[in-house]
């Protein structure tokens, strides 16, 4: 059965765990399991909170199975349940985000160099760079830029995010522009501080 399963659709398989195969059920979060936190951490920049809203997005799946009806991917629906999750968490006014960003600091740390290392650090230098700059997007240019970098289509981040493709193209060219504009001040205040030492 796990064969055949591997060869079914993610659609196909929600279907069979909605008539009760557990093992559909498994090989659907085995496909997405890495993918959906992915998505989540990038989008908050915290670890531990995106695994707890990885589990909710789950959890509700589980919770609304019997609900599913294959009128766009199941990876359209997931994600959906998930950026609901993640904004609900954001409209709390107990949390604030940027308990996240320093998290994500934390995470990225950089371990003592090693001669002939150089190039590692300053690979992880530019991804740190990059994943602080992601999370410090506006929330609706980092949930688009993040989706559209997972491979969704304009179409289905439309979806889940529930704007137009039009506006999704937007929110993704504006990401784009600042992230490229941060970056380009963040290698300016490098070169600035080089000179001066």
């Amino acid at each position: 059965m796990a064969l055949l399963h591997r060869l079914r659709s993610d659609e196909s398989l929600m279907r069979c765990y909605q008539q009760g195969d557990a093992s559909a059920f498994t090989q659907l979060y085995n496909r997405h399991k890495d993918r959906l936190y992915n998505f989540l951490l990038r989008a908050c920049g915290n670890a531990a909170l995106a695994e707890e809203l990885a589990q909710d997005a789950w959890t509700s799946l589980i919770d609304r199975v019997a609900h599913y009806r294959p009128e766009a991917k199941f990876s359209t629906y997931l994600f959906t349940i998930a950026r609901n999750k993640l904004t609900d968490y954001l409209r709390r006014p107990t949390n604030t985000h940027t308990d996240s960003l320093d998290s994500l600091a934390e995470e990225k740390g950089m371990e003592a160099v090693m001669p002939g290392q150089e190039q590692d650090m300053l690979q992880q230098v530019q991804c740190k760079r990059l994943l602080v700059s992601i999370v410090a997007l506006p929330v609706e240019q980092r949930e688009a830029f993040i989706l559209k970098e997972e491979g969704f289509s304009l179409q289905e981040i439309a979806s889940i995010t529930e704007v137009t493709a039009e506006t999704v193209k937007s929110r993704i060219r504006y990401a784009r522009q600042r992230l490229r504009s941060t970056l380009n001040e963040q290698d300016a205040a490098t070169t600035n501080v080089r000179v001066s030492e």
